[in-house]
Order: structure tokens, then C-alpha cells, then sequence
């Protein structure tokens, strides 16, 4: 059939080739990820398969559609009002940049909060590319309380949550519960990314792991570190892809499909 139209397109986490009649209407769609053709209007078979061979390797699996799980229901019944899946790193940053401009600062400071939106959006695009090695990530998870978790990184290593620190170019020392970046004064990081972990437990009915990311340091040192904290810096995220034997692939589903949901943070 002539004017079947192959596009790419983004769904569910998935990188997929949507196969679409010259109307717009959906004929079949390609997952490379899986090798699977879903096939819809099954009278456009034949021509959705032809059109769809010059992108095509391997074997293949042709059927229909395969049926949503809860998870992807949900997903589906979700208002976007309260879908957080959305939300880019830093995201509160953005709204208070707007709305706040910087307070009054020596000639040659910089706003701290461009710093720290910078470091979550470095960070969290290093989460988002473990999304191959089967994570999912949602971004500055509002909490009540003005707090928030800056990424929940759900994986087959469990489920973390993560706060950024920024630390472009300076030496980060932590020792024990306390970190000092550069020459400033020392902070206290395990009590509040404890606590945001145990929110997110609440919420999630699950195990959360506390992480702190040191994001662009050019040195770090750690000193009787609370075992139950996790400190790492920015480019050892790719090393996350390597945990596994926590959840599977369908416990993440549906614990990602949970924590989307705005609704779900309200009373933590």
C-alpha cells in the first residue's frame, strides 16, 4: 500500500518506529529494543511489515499488540497534572529562578542556585542513560514541607535516593556524617538525605538507599562514611548498570508507575 508513513517516536521508555496510515491512524509499530512488530490493523499487515523492513535486523516476533500491564494502566489513568515523569532535573530550581531573581552578591559571586541547577542536570542525565540498563528515573520529587528529592532512581539495584551536591572544581572532604566542599563551612548531608529515603520508603512501601552525588569535584575524600549512605561521585553513575538481583523487571514498573504520581507524596 502506497503512503504508509514510518516515523520515529519516544513511548512508555521505549525508542520505538510507528508505522501510520496517510491519516495519522496507527498501523503497526517496531520496538528494536525487543525485536517485535505489534501489529494493530492486521487487513495492513503485509504493507506495515514491507515498510518497516529497511529498519529491521534479526529475528523478529509479529502479533498483536501485547496486553498493558497494571503498571502501564495506571500510566495511563494517570492526569498529567499529577505525572511527574515530566519533570527535568532541577525543576523547582527552574520555577524559583524565575520567580526569585538572586539576592545582592559580591561583584565576583555567582548565584549558588545556578550551581546546584547545573549539578542536577548533569547528574540527572547520567541517571536518565542508565535507562538501557533497565532504571527509571523521576526528577525533583516534591515532598510537603517545601522539601523534595532531587532524583528516585527505581532499578534492578533497588531503589535510591539521590541528592546532587555541587562541587564544580573544588575538593569535597566527608567525614562521617558531615561534608565540607572547598573552604566552606562543614554541613550535615546524612540526616537529610536519611530522611528523605525514609519519606520515600513510606510512600513506596519499599527499601530506599540514601545517595549523595558529589557532582563535578575535582577531588574527593571520605572519611567513616555511615554505612548506610552511599556517596559517589557523578561519573561513577554509569557503574549503577552493573547492580542487579534487587527487582525485577516488573517490580520497577510498578514501583516507577508509583512514584510518578504526585498523589502518591502527599502524605509523607
Amino acid at each position: 500500500m502506497q503512503g504508509l508513513r514510518v516515523t520515529p517516536a519516544r513511548a512508555g521508555g521505549r525508542n520505538r518506529l510507528y508505522v501510520n496510515l496517510p491519516g495519522g491512524r496507527t498501523v503497526a509499530w517496531y520496538d528494536p529494543d525487543n525485536g517485535r512488530i505489534s501489529v494493530v490493523l492486521e487487513r495492513y499487515r503485509d504493507d506495515a511489515l514491507a515498510a518497516l523492513a529497511p529498519y529491521t535486523t534479526g529475528d523478529l516476533t509479529v502479533g498483536p499488540p501485547p496486553v498493558p500491564s497494571s503498571a502501564e494502566l495506571a500510566r495511563l489513568a494517570l492526569h498529567p497534572d499529577d505525572d511527574l515523569a515530566p519533570n527535568r532535573p532541577g525543576e523547582a530550581l527552574y520555577a524559583e529562578l524565575d520567580l526569585r531573581p538572586p539576592p545582592a552578591l559580591p561583584r565576583l559571586r555567582k548565584d549558588p542556585r545556578r550551581a546546584d541547577l547545573a549539578a542536577q542536570q548533569r547528574l540527572g542525565d547520567a541517571l536518565d542513560r542508565l535507562e538501557g540498563a533497565g532504571w527509571r528515573t523521576v526528577h525533583c520529587v516534591p515532598l510537603p514541607g517545601a522539601d523534595r528529592i532531587d532524583h528516585l532512581a527505581v532499578g534492578p539495584g533497588g531503589v535510591l535516593a539521590v541528592r546532587a551536591l555541587a562541587a564544580q572544581g573544588t575538593r569535597v572532604r566527608v567525614a562521617g556524617p558531615v561534608v565540607r566542599v572547598g573552604r566552606g563551612p562543614a554541613s550535615g548531608y546524612a540526616v537529610a538525605v536519611r530522611r528523605r529515603a525514609e519519606r520515600a520508603a513510606r510512600a513506596l512501601a519499599t527499601a530506599v538507599r540514601p545517595v549523595l552525588a558529589v557532582v563535578g569535584a575535582a577531588r574527593l575524600e571520605t572519611e567513616a562514611v555511615p554505612q548506610d549512605v552511599r556517596i559517589l561521585r557523578d561519573d561513577e553513575v554509569p557503574a549503577l548498570a552493573r547492580l542487579g538481583g534487587v527487582l525485577k523487571p516488573a517490580d520497577i514498573e510498578a514501583l516507577y508507575a508509583t512514584a510518578r504520581d504526585r498523589r502518591t507524596w502527599l502524605g509523607v
